[in-house]
Parts: structure tokens; sequence; C-alpha cells
């Protein structure tokens, strides 16, 4: 592995692999949410980076719908979070997300990193 991917910078264009985990927003590991665990684990293991989205509306495996709707206020919100690294930074993270993700759905496929670096501030 270059010294570039250690560090979590990719030279591009570069394979890499997008890991994408889809949970609950009361879901917790070890007393705080597991969104938050898992991106503080993911900026521990010096990952690429990692990003949270919380849907509006979803159901997983149980059908149950959890939805933002005034009426019908949800405490469960859908949660996703992506992570996109090497295949080798995403091989040293699975096994905590086994033990971590107690229920949900955790996907992973092949991408291609076309444009990464840090923001520019613009003039």
């Amino acid at each position: 592995m270059s010294d570039s991917l250690k560090h979590g910078v990719f030279p591009t264009p570069e394979a890499a692999q997008r890991l994408t985990i889809y949970i609950g927003e009361s879901d917790r590991w070890q007393g705080r949410p597991l969104y938050e665990a898992i991106v503080l684990k993911a900026r521990e293991m010096h990952m690429a980076g990692a990003t949270v989205l919380r849907g509006p509306m979803g159901f997983g495996a149980d059908s149950r719908i959890h939805t933002a709707k005034i009426l019908r206020l949800s405490q469960d919100l859908p949660i996703v979070i992506d992570i996109v690294d090497s295949a080798e930074k995403i091989a040293l993270l699975r096994p905590h997300l086994e033990k971590m993700v107690a229920g949900g759905l955790v996907t992973l496929e092949d991408v291609k990193v076309l444009i990464y670096s840090p923001s520019r501030k613009q003039s």
C-alpha cells in the first residue's frame, strides 16, 4: 500500500471501495449513538472520510415505517453512513462493524475515486 493511501489521501483516479451502513438513529454502541461511534472509529483508523446522512423516511427488515412527519414523529429515523477508502482500510474496519452493528444493513461496492482533496477556500 502506498504512503498516500496509508494517510487517507488518494492519488486520483484510484480504485477504492464504498462501505454503506444503514442503521436507525436510536441504535447505540457503548452509550453513544452508533453512527457517531462508527465515524469516530473510522477517524481513529485514519480512514479517508465518512459521511452520515439522516433520512426523513424509510423502513428496514421489520417493515416498520420510520418517518419525520409532524403527526408521526419517529425517534428512530433512518441513518446512512458512507465511507470510501482503499479495500485494505475497509477490510480493517469490517471486524469492528461486525461487533457494533446489531441490526441494520451493510453493503460494499467497488468505486473509482476521481477527485479527492482538502477543501479550498474560494476567493
